[in-house]
């Protein structure tokens, strides 16, 4: 996975944000030469990979986080993979911006071809939550044949802005921002309302990897356009997908959930309403996070040929 320019010492002399030494089995070079951070969970070994799954994190967050799911999945011969985004977690870039949206959803499809030259005739599922949710339905519908015969998991997906957040004015005001001050900021992701889970609060809040600035004003406005985008090809989505959202969830819009559930002409397609449910679905406290990730993982397993 390393660039082909870069030698194996040249690149473990290179850091993360973080100061960790890169590797060739820990990145890959996407095509602005960034060092993108990438983890895999792999079922034990001598255990046969009967899907590969990959895993699209959220604004300011970053892949590890996911290791309950991950967990979950490999138990059950799913190889998981994921990656930090540019500006995210280990991976190069400036913290928490992004210059085109496109970017997230151009290094999602590099990894995807990596891990698929890697292991050719394996099944492909993806899961999306929040922001990842956004990418991984654009990836989705660039390349819809990667998953025909497989599916999308969305968690949380960020398809529709709050009206009562992102005013007309608020959007021109960010928008006249984001080209003279890309970097200023525009509202804050709060912890608490990730979870019901207080632990996971304090987690999210001590977690070093986490963005946990403003939301910048070229950022929010990128996200907000490729949400636009997402919601303008709802008729192509006509791949397998389930919809995951809690009816508590105040940062990502559950109307978005209801309508692409409405809207996409998929013949295989679930939305599960998790009634009580803030944002972070697999880490609700109280086994509820567990049921989540047993609906994702069963989803994926009667997808699967015999």
């Amino acid at each position: 996975m390393a660039s082909p320019s870069e030698s194996a010492s040249e690149i473990s002399e290179r850091q993360s944000p973080q100061g960790v030494a890169y590797s060739s089995l820990t990145h890959f070079v996407n095509k602005d030469g960034q060092h993108i951070y990438t983890k895999y969970w792999e079922p034990s070994e001598g255990t046969q990979i009967r899907a590969m799954l990959h895993i699209v994190h959220g604004m300011g967050e970053h892949c590890e986080r996911y290791a309950k799911v991950a967990k979950e999945c490999t138990d059950n011969g799913i190889l998981v993979f994921a990656h930090d985004h540019i500006g995210h977690g280990q991976s190069e870039g400036p913290r928490a911006d992004v210059k085109d949206f496109q970017y997230f959803v151009r290094d999602c499809n590099q990894h995807i071809d990596l891990m698929r030259d890697k292991h050719k005739d394996v099944p492909l599922f993806m899961m999306g939550h929040s922001m990842g949710g956004t990418i991984g339905i654009l990836l989705a519908y660039e390349r819809p044949s990667l998953f025909t015969n497989t599916g999308v998991i969305l968690m949380s997906p960020a398809i529709k802005t709050n009206p009562q957040v992102v005013t007309p004015f608020k959007l021109f005001m960010a928008k006249a921002l984001a080209g003279l001050f890309p970097g200023a900021a525009m509202g804050k992701l709060e912890a608490h309302m990730m979870s019901r889970d207080p632990e996971v609060v304090k987690d999210y809040d001590e977690d070093p990897l986490v963005y946990h600035g403003a939301v910048k004003a070229r950022f929010g406005t990128q996200t907000i356009a490729a949400m636009g985008r997402v919601e303008a090809g709802l008729a192509d989505a006509k791949w397998p997908f389930l919809l995951q959202h809690g009816d508590k969830d105040v940062l990502a819009e559950i109307s978005g959930s209801k309508l692409m559930y409405e809207k996409a002409p998929s013949n295989d397609k679930k939305f599960t309403v998790y009634e009580g449910h803030y944002h972070e679905l697999d880490k609700e406290p109280g086994g509820d996070g567990q049921k989540v990730i047993k609906e994702l993982v069963d989803w994926i397993l009667e997808r699967l040929p015999a």
